[in-house]
């Protein structure tokens, strides 16, 4: 495994654009929540906004930056024809495919958490001057440290659902649609539902909206999924898609 987890990290690490990649989903992540943070304000009575959620929305635009550096990352050997020799040079597939899901995943924790680290930071004064009770913007207390650590935790799965994606249609431009599809058209489809019942099944079953369940602080009670629960769902789309893509990778010619 020293030898797959070696080869994947060269090549991921001169993949063209991945350090763009990276240095986008940063500053993605902290622009789109101090601007969401700067459009908000809490009234005296109350507030009907999660100041978590607020601060923590550019999770769902670099998301989709995230998405492209793992599709990248095994479709691009498929497009220059450099995966036959990747499995020529390291036959045992699976092995390939577990190093590049634990190189992708360790740059995107990374990753995230120095954006979501940012964020957080960056939106606590924004909120405050907005009319958010300081209370709820104490950034080492449980809801806000579990919003924090479960958005990381959200981007490095969405990697490996990307993968496990890519990995099976082998096709760039064919997995960024069905990854992005799955994310963001899900949530539209729901909205057109008008049976409570179907919305809210939907809604369980949506890998972007019940993966960042985990964003939540307040009113917990009316989520459909509760926060670990809801990113479970997310990790069980990434185990899925990783095993079809395994499974194809495997059973199939380069």
């Amino acid at each position: 495994m020293r030898e797959h987890l070696h080869a994947e990290w060269t090549k991921l690490r001169t993949l063209p654009g991945a350090a763009w990649l990276l240095l986008a989903i940063v500053v993605l992540t902290v622009a789109v929540g101090i601007a969401a943070c700067a459009v908000v304000s809490c009234a005296a009575q109350g507030c009907g906004y999660d100041p978590a959620r607020i601060g923590l929305f550019g999770v769902q635009v670099s998301q989709a930056v995230v998405a492209v550096l793992a599709v990248l990352a095994i479709t691009g050997e498929y497009g220059t024809g450099m995966i036959c020799l990747t499995l020529t040079a390291m036959p045992r597939r699976t092995g390939v495919l577990a190093a590049k899901a634990i190189i992708l995943a360790g740059l995107t924790l990374i990753a995230g958490s120095v954006a979501v680290l940012a964020s957080a930071l960056a939106a606590r004064p924004i909120l405050l001057s907005n009319g958010f009770p300081a209370d709820t913007l104490v950034l080492t207390s449980g809801p806000m440290l579990r919003a924090a650590v479960g958005s990381v935790l959200y981007l490095a799965l969405i990697a490996l659902f990307s993968l496990g994606v890519a990995t099976a249609v082998r096709d760039s431009a064919t997995a960024i649609g069905v990854v992005l599809g799955l994310l963001y058209l899900f949530p539209a489809l729901i909205l057109m539902i008008a049976d409570d019942d179907w919305q809210r099944l939907l809604w369980q079953i949506s890998p972007m909206n019940a993966g960042l369940a985990v964003q939540a602080t307040t009113g917990l009670a009316a989520l459909p999924l509760s926060p670990w629960a809801g990113l479970s769902v997310l990790a069980a789309w990434s185990t899925a898609a990783l095993l079809t893509g395994g499974l194809l990778l495997r059973t199939r010619d380069a």
